[in-house]
């Protein structure tokens, strides 16, 4: 048996930012618990890259507390809607990936999403498994039910077409795609961030065309990256990855603004709504920030890591930036030295510390590499062939023991 309506929409209410149409959520649980049948909830994602950070899981871990409370997740992998690209917020086309691409970020990504909901009474579905079966025919079918000027209302699109961008027909398939995901898994509840409000709206249009029900469309917030600025995103550099090192994940939780400690706690861990409210007024009461974020940053660890890796990511921390130590455990990795020796970009971004020579040379630019605690700030600096390894730091948290083999 369902929790009664009240409850539920009280824990499904927190950490949303809209739910349409007005009432109609309060209806469809009402409906949930008279029939006794869970409510099949949606949520899509194109794989156009392999990783996920804490920006996107703030719809999954809304999909959670469905899932919690003994609803029906479906999850969407875009394998066909991903080689057209979501157009939303871009101010010129996408470049299309391979199908190959999206199908390798696509195994990879699910693996990151069973972090945050669970593997079991998840429902997986490739949207290419009812696209690649359309005839052309049901392919204008679709398309004859929306016009240019319905897909010129969409804010980018509007833009582009206002300043003279091109856009590509094949953009304008997108959300009409995204629509019709709803009506393939019949879906009662579709979530999505802010700006995918459009594209939720048309899976509305079509569940109606197709005799369905339509869906009850929930938009979750865009969270900020650990800048306080720009939204989270991996080109930005701003974002805290699902899968990475607890150290690395815990020690960017403490270096978020103060004024977005509620708002990480409420979009970015499991707290309710009773918990949120304490933490408000812990938050009023002028409880030092260092600590409610240590809080955070063990809370975060632990739904990611487990406990355990959390206390130990939170103690590393305390080591190193209260006593100034280097951590007790750093990869070791060895490299091959050229003629001249080992370059240090190179030794940066082979290492693992950086992703990117550039982002290495960026981060000498900023002063924020050393070598055996020594500032480095020459681009051209090499390391000598030796025998014991270098200790490497980029920022305040990436370490590791390097290794300049000499060459063979």
């Amino acid at each position: 048996m369902f929790r009664p309506v009240k409850e539920q929409l009280e824990i499904i209410e927190s950490g949303t930012e809209e739910i349409l149409p007005e009432g109609g959520l309060a209806e469809r649980l009402e409906a949930s618990r008279r029939e006794d049948r869970p409510l099949r909830v949606k949520m899509g994602f194109d794989p156009s890259a392999p990783d996920i950070h804490l920006g996107h899981a703030v719809g999954l871990r809304k999909l959670k507390t469905f899932q919690d409370l003994g609803h029906h997740v479906v999850l969407i992998v875009g394998d066909y809607t991903g080689m057209v690209g979501d157009p939303t917020g871009r101010s010129e086309t996408r470049p299309r990936l391979t199908y190959e691409e999206v199908e390798h970020n696509a195994h990879t990504y699910l693996e990151q999403f069973y972090k945050v909901v669970g593997r079991e009474g998840s429902e997986v579905r490739w949207n290419g498994e009812w696209f690649r079966k359309m005839e052309f025919s049901e392919v204008m079918a679709l398309a004859a039910r929306f016009t240019v000027a319905r897909m010129l209302e969409r804010d980018d699109f509007e833009k582009r077409y206002r300043s003279g961008r091109a856009i590509s027909i094949h953009e304008f398939f997108y959300p009409i795609m995204q629509g019709y995901d709803s009506v393939a898994v019949n879906s009662d509840i579709e979530l999505g961030g802010t700006d995918q409000k459009f594209n939720l709206l048309m899976g509305r249009t079509l569940q109606e065309a197709f005799g369905q029900a339509p869906q009850i469309i929930i938009t979750t917030p865009i969270l900020e990256g650990v800048d306080g600025v720009q939204r989270m995103s991996k080109s930005a550099g701003n974002y805290i990855g699902v899968s990475e090192l607890p150290r690395e994940m815990f020690g960017k939780v403490m270096s978020i603004p103060d004024t977005l400690i509620l708002r990480y706690f409420e979009l970015a861990t499991d707290a309710g709504p009773d918990e949120l409210r304490t933490l408000a007024k812990r938050v009023e009461s002028g409880e030092n920030p260092r600590d409610l974020k240590a809080e955070l940053g063990r809370r975060i660890v632990s739904l990611y890591h487990g406990g355990e890796e959390a206390d130990c990511a939170s103690e590393e921390f305390d080591r190193m930036f209260r006593g100034g130590e280097a951590p007790d455990a750093m990869p070791e990795v060895h490299l091959s030295a050229d003629g001249a020796g080992l370059w240090i970009v190179r030794a940066c971004a082979e290492a693992g510390l950086v992703k990117t020579n550039s982002e290495a040379r960026r981060m000498i630019k900023q002063r924020a590499v050393r070598v055996d605690g020594e500032r480095i700030e020459d681009e051209d600096f090499v390391l000598a062939p030796r025998e014991q390894p270098y200790r490497l730091q980029v920022g305040k948290r990436a370490w590791a023991r390097v290794f300049a083999d000499p060459p063979r």
